[in-house]
């Protein structure tokens, strides 16, 4: 698969449990763009939008200096691009949400992986699969292809998300 704007990086909470710098390092010999509280603008077509990282909403208690700030990854983007921000966990909605973003992209839960462990799962993230609106901003949960603890999944697929961007025609 060719990424024609690049392949992008955010950590997630198991590379803190496994040495985040070395997985930064790699991440980077592969040509990833890693979004530490960053971001990258894509223009086609004289259109802009904005893709943000945050890092993993509790990196900090692992490594201090990579405290999750989506403030900090979108402080130099004009209101008026798209900002489409990648935060592994859904947790950082909340975060995301003050900052203007349009659409949150995370992982994380697994859509809960198996029943009856999504009950546990619900009461922890405010999403745990799917599209949903955020008092406004959108976010976007993947339940992602594989699987935390047993080997399993019940009743919750595994999934990958493909998604065309449209632009808003403006009458």
């Amino acid at each position: 698969m060719i990424a024609p704007y690049g392949t992008f990086f955010v950590t997630g909470n198991h590379e803190y449990y496994s040495g985040v710098d070395q997985w930064l390092d790699e991440t980077d010999r592969l040509g990833m763009k890693n979004l530490i509280n960053s971001n990258e603008l894509i223009s086609k077509a004289g259109d802009q939008i904005v893709i943000a990282g945050v890092t993993d909403f509790r990196a900090h208690q692992i490594k201090p200096a990579h405290r999750s700030d989506p403030e900090l990854a979108l402080r130099s983007v004009p209101e008026d691009i798209t900002k489409i921000v990648l935060a592994h966990q859904p947790n950082s909605i909340h975060s995301v949400h003050e900052t203007g973003a349009d659409l949150q992209l995370s992982g994380h839960t697994h859509g809960g992986q198996f029943w009856p462990f999504t009950y546990p799962v619900k009461m922890t993230h405010p999403y745990i699969a799917g599209l949903h609106d955020h008092q406004g901003t959108q976010i976007y949960v993947n339940r992602g292809t594989g699987y935390w603890g047993p080997p399993l999944r019940i009743g919750v697929p595994a999934e990958i998300t493909l998604i065309r961007l449209k632009k808003k025609v403006v009458s």
